[in-house]
């Protein structure tokens, strides 16, 4: 499959303000996205994935490497290359705050050649499909947050290209605003579109994205299918509930025998790894030595933050601990 968005060995340094000083923001970042692929861009502050979005965007040159956009190189062929890539950019500012709903697709449509008659059904529709009708002729500017989110996202699909890049598309919006733009990225995937997620919600990367791309420190540290990191941190851990506390007997017992947490005197219950499928043994023999009453024992599912967390910190899969 021909690759759409291909960035090869991207480097990017500032002057650190009021030095001479030069931090290195990006070194050597490589990955390529495929048409239709629908991936996570995660990293923690300062890790260079602004760095790595606005050089996609076509928005900063690198110092070094290449990116193209379906073969076209984002800074010799930069017209080109932005044919193919729209981008949501956090905090809304691909908006014009003084113009209406209506009014900002409209214009940013004709930014990108089309007159209003050519886009007027499709402007109707996207009004509709993002539940605006009601704030048609409203000002930007009167928008809560999360309408403003969502007409900055209709804008680009307006623009009708290949691949849509979104940055924090879900940050600072109440719960029930951001299901909604959640639902509305996954009707964006499943028309077929290349989307690239850069977000700080890890319910969104393991709701919506098959692949993540994480960076720390300038680099890429995983590039991986989001069902595949979620298999390799994957443990039989669970959760014990009992209905008595356990005795500074067991406790020990438990601490020198199996990966243990919150497990203290007067805690009703604890979260255990058991490595092997014999150890479930050891523990009820554990929990028999006082006679506890077990009440529970449930099954702890791994989320994607935790693997996020510990893939940042560079943990192996022996180290990992459920958190």
């Amino acid at each position: 499959m021909q690759t759409l968005i291909d960035l090869q060995t991207i480097t990017k340094s500032y002057l650190k303000r009021g030095s001479n000083e030069k931090v290195a923001a990006v070194k050597g970042i490589s990955f390529q996205i495929k048409p239709g692929e629908i991936v996570g861009l995660l990293g923690p502050n300062g890790a260079g994935k602004t760095t790595t979005i606005k050089v996609v965007c076509g928005l900063i040159k690198p110092d070094a490497g290449t990116v193209k956009v379906k073969g076209f190189d984002i800074v010799k062929e930069r017209q080109r290359a932005m044919r193919s890539i729209s981008a949501v950019l956090e905090g809304n500012r691909n908006l014009y705050w003084r113009l209406t709903v209506k009014e900002n697709l409209e214009y940013f449509a004709g930014n990108r050649g089309h007159s209003r008659r050519e886009v007027s059904q499709e402007v109707e529709r996207l009004i509709e499909q993002f539940r605006l009708e009601s704030k048609r002729d409203e000002l930007v500017n009167n928008l809560s947050r999360g309408m403003q989110q969502k007409l900055a996202i209709a804008v680009a699909m307006l623009a009708g290209t290949e691949a849509i890049l979104l940055d924090e598309p879900t940050l600072g919006l109440d719960v029930e605003t951001g299901y909604e733009v959640r639902d509305l990225l996954r009707a964006i995937a499943q028309e077929g579109r290349t989307v690239i997620i850069s977000t700080h919600d890890m319910p969104v990367v393991q709701d919506l994205c098959e692949r993540s791309i994480i960076i720390n420190a300038g680099q890429v540290v995983v590039d991986d299918r989001v069902d595949s990191l979620l298999r390799l941190l994957e443990t039989k851990a669970y959760e014990v509930k009992l209905g008595t506390a356990l005795s500074p007997a067991q406790i020990a017992r438990l601490k020198g025998t199996f990966k243990v947490l919150t497990l203290a005197e007067n805690v009703h219950s604890f979260k255990v790894t058991l490595e092997h499928d014999d150890a479930i043994y050891t523990l009820m023999d554990i929990l028999r030595l006082e006679h506890t009453p077990v009440e529970a024992i449930d099954r702890t599912n791994i989320h994607f933050e935790q693997v996020f967390r510990q893939l940042v910190k560079g943990r192996k899969e022996t180290d990992y601990v459920l958190a």
